[in-house]
């Protein structure tokens, strides 16, 4: 099977910066550096003007973990009846309870909202305490992948894990590969079979243009930091493409 590139973007340059690489689908969001959040309705609205490639939105109402309060899961669904609407291809969140299982019930309620659209359940997945059974869990829901690093910080530390993911889903539900994969580290993951899907943020610098910065910071960061931030980079984009081609 041929396979999937999906790039994680956080901005409408990253997103047609990751279709001119090649890629095969976008993960839109909104603030990377916290992990991505729900993306604004301007930006879905622009990254699907850009793009004929699918775009799915992830639905995340805050950083931190995934368990929920009524008043957050409202919101989320919401969010993903709105991302829908506004020509979503495909919705990634997820809901865990307190002691590291899914949880079932809000998964299944997101599920059946995104519908017709098919469902991602992002790396919650890394949190859950038992992986086999959240893998059954999921796949009985109807969610059609998983977002996934092996449980380890990074697709390389967890390429054990992910093969035993691979193997356990068993066709049942796709298990994607994600966690700092670039050019030349993407091949690694090639010789597990079934694996086909891959996501990657493929990131640079990029540096304000601002000559005066100023002395007073927006947020909570350094000053100097706020005049800089990342954005997809094509090359890698590109590179990974070429190295999942050649691994067909």
């Amino acid at each position: 099977m041929p396979h999937t590139l999906e790039i994680c973007c956080d901005s409408v340059a990253s997103a047609i910066a990751a279709g001119q690489g090649g890629a095969g689908r976008i993960e839109l969001c909104e603030n990377l550096a916290q992990g991505g959040v729900t993306p604004s309705a301007a930006k879905i609205k622009f990254v699907k003007a850009h793009l004929s490639i699918p775009v799915f939105v992830l639905i995340r109402p805050r950083k931190a973990d995934f368990l929920y309060t009524d008043l957050e899961f409202e919101i989320m669904l919401e969010d993903i009846r709105q991302a829908r609407a506004m020509g979503a291809d495909g919705i990634v969140s997820g809901a865990l309870n307190a002691d590291g299982t899914v949880d079932k019930e809000r998964t299944r309620m997101m599920v059946e909202t995104a519908r017709p659209l098919p469902f991602t359940f992002h790396r919650a997945f890394d949190m859950c305490k038992d992986p086999m059974a959240a893998i059954d869990t999921l796949a009985k829901l109807g969610v059609k992948r998983i977002l996934t690093s092996g449980q380890q910080p990074t697709a390389k530390e967890g390429k054990a894990n992910l093969e035993k993911f691979v193997q356990y889903a068993g066709g049942r539900i796709t298990i994607m590969a994600c966690g700092e994969l670039l050019p030349d580290n993407i091949g690694a993951l090639l010789d597990i079979e079934g694996l086909t899907e891959f996501h990657s943020a493929a990131r640079m610098e990029v540096r304000s243009r601002m000559s005066y910065t100023g002395a007073v910071n927006m947020g909570d960061e350094a000053v100097q930091d706020e005049f800089r931030w990342q954005e997809v980079d094509e090359r890698l984009v590109r590179g990974m493409r070429e190295v999942l081609n050649a691994g067909r």
